[in-house]
C-alpha cells in the first residue's frame, strides 16, 4: 500500500468527504507527478478511487466520487531494460560476490539476492518475504505475491546453488533483508560500480528475457505468475537471430 504518500500530503482533511471535489484529487495528482511516475500516480489514484467508491456505495458518505472526474496520466512505457552481463559482474564484483562459502557480509546477501532474482524472475517483496519454510527440494513456493495468488516458482540447479550458499545467514528468511532497505543497497553499490539506467526491478526484465529462451510462453506466465500470455510478451523479448536459430 501507498499509505505513506498520503501522510506527507497535504490533503483537505478539514473537508468532509461529501466536500472533496475533482479539484482536489486533481491538485493531489499533479503535485504527485512531480516527483514520482505515471504508473505510480494511477496506482494511488485507484487508491484513492476504491475509498470514494465504499464511500458512495456502502456508506452512502458521498454522491459521486470525485476521483472519477479528472484526467489520469497516461500510463508510462513499460520498463524493457536488460542488465547485461557485464553489468551484472561489476555489480558482483562491487558487493565481495563469492561462488563459495559462508555469506559474511549484508552486501554478499544482496549480491546473492540479485542473483537468484536472475535465476528466477522473483520480485524484490517476494525474495525479502522469502522463508526457508517455503524452500524446498525443486521450489520455492511464494504465499503472497502480488497477484495475490499463491505461485511455485522452479528452482535451477544454479539457483539451488544460491540459496544453499545462504544457509545460516538468517534462521527465518532466506535473505534477512527488507524491501526498503534492499532497494537502497543496490542503488548504492550501482553508483559504486559507476553503472546507472537500471533498478533491481529489472532483474525481472532480464530473468524472463532469459528464461524464455529455455521454456514457452505458457510454462513463462506460470513461472512469474502472469494470468495473460500477454503479460508474457512484454518481457519475452528474444532476437529475431534467436528464433531463426530454433526454427533451424
Amino acid at each position: 500500500m501507498r499509505l505513506a504518500a498520503f501522510e506527507s500530503y497535504k490533503l483537505p482533511l478539514d473537508l468532509a468527504m461529501s466536500k472533496v471535489t475533482a479539484q482536489h484529487i486533481g491538485a493531489f495528482r499533479d503535485d504527485r507527478a512531480k516527483t514520482i511516475g505515471p504508473s505510480s500516480v494511477l496506482r494511488e489514484l485507484s487508491l484513492l478511487a476504491s475509498v470514494f467508491e465504499s464511500a458512495r456505495l456502502e456508506w452512502e458518505w458521498v454522491e459521486l466520487n470525485p476521483v472519477r472526474g479528472i484526467r489520469k496520466p497516461a500510463k508510462g512505457k513499460h520498463r524493457d531494460r536488460i542488465i547485461s552481463m557485464p553489468e551484472v559482474r561489476r555489480m558482483l564484483r562491487e558487493m565481495g560476490y563469492q561462488r563459495s562459502g559462508r555469506i559474511g557480509s549484508t552486501a554478499e546477501a544482496v549480491a546473492n539476492c540479485m542473483m537468484l532474482a536472475l535465476r528466477t524472475g522473483m520480485r524484490a517483496g517476494e525474495l525479502c518475504g522469502l522463508t526457508w519454510a517455503n524452500v524446498h527440494d525443486l521450489h520455492a513456493h511464494l504465499p503472497d505475491t502480488k497477484s495475490d495468488r499463491p505461485r511455485d516458482v522452479p528452482l535451477s540447479t544454479r539457483a539451488r546453488a544460491i540459496l544453499r550458499r545462504m544457509k545460516g545467514w538468517d534462521e527465518t528468511l532466506v535473505f534477512g533483508i527488507r524491501p526498503a532497505s534492499l532497494d537502497a543497497l543496490f542503488r548504492k553499490y550501482r553508483e559504486r560500480a559507476e553503472l546507472s539506467g537500471f533498478t533491481f526491478h529489472d532483474t525481472r526484465h532480464t530473468a524472463a528475457t532469459m528464461i524464455a529462451k529455455k521454456i514457452d510462453v505458457l510454462d513463462l506466465c506460470k513461472m512469474f505468475g502472469w494470468t495473460d500470455p500477454k503479460m508474457a510478451m512484454v518481457y519475452y523479448n528474444p532476437h529475431g537471430s534467436s528464433i531463426a536459430a530454433r526454427l533451424g
